[in-house]
């Protein structure tokens, strides 16, 4: 696009029937909106070399934005399910122990090497071997070792700290 007069154009030309589009995807017009508007960002940001079929280059833009959308809310969803509920603490005091043993967790963590805390959190968060090797850019063979090392670090730094398991 040339000038700013042909975009004003073409986003009032396509602007109602991509969000329409995007809608029938993700169901919901907040969603649609937003991912309509930014794959009408990224044309304004980075269009294609050719104007010739502007509108389908959106249209897969606005329906690549849409799936990827609901990939990652299945995703979130997933992981969401996953973490446990939040209950009802019985009594002051057992919130205070709760509170307690978290901070005693981090501080135990924060002196600990740095690779071995983060082996240990991305465990916690139910990652697999291969997930944590590709996180930390790690050989995928070691990370069971490197793990059962963080292990015995944590629980022996815990125990010289706090003089309990």
């Amino acid at each position: 696009m040339e000038s700013a007069d042909q975009f004003d154009e073409f986003f009032a030309a396509n602007y109602t029937a991509l969000t329409r589009l995007v809608y029938r995807v993700v169901g919901d017009i907040g969603w649609a909106e937003e991912l309509a508007a930014e794959a009408f960002w990224k044309l304004h940001q980075n269009p294609p070399a050719s104007d010739h079929n502007l509108a389908g280059w959106l249209y897969r833009t606005g329906l690549r934005l849409a799936l990827d959308n609901l990939k990652k809310r299945k995703r979130r969803a997933h992981y969401e399910a996953l973490a446990p509920a939040p209950g009802a603490v019985e009594s002051p005091e057992e919130a205070l122990a709760q509170i307690e043993q978290q901070i005693r967790v981090r501080q135990v963590l924060a002196s600990i090497k740095p690779e071995q805390s983060a082996l240990l959190v991305l465990r916690s968060e139910g990652y697999t071997l291969g997930e944590m090797a590709t996180i930390l850019a790690i050989n995928s063979s070691s990370v069971g070792t490197l793990l059962a090392r963080a292990d015995t670090a944590f629980r022996k730094e815990y125990v010289n700290r706090y003089g309990e398991r």
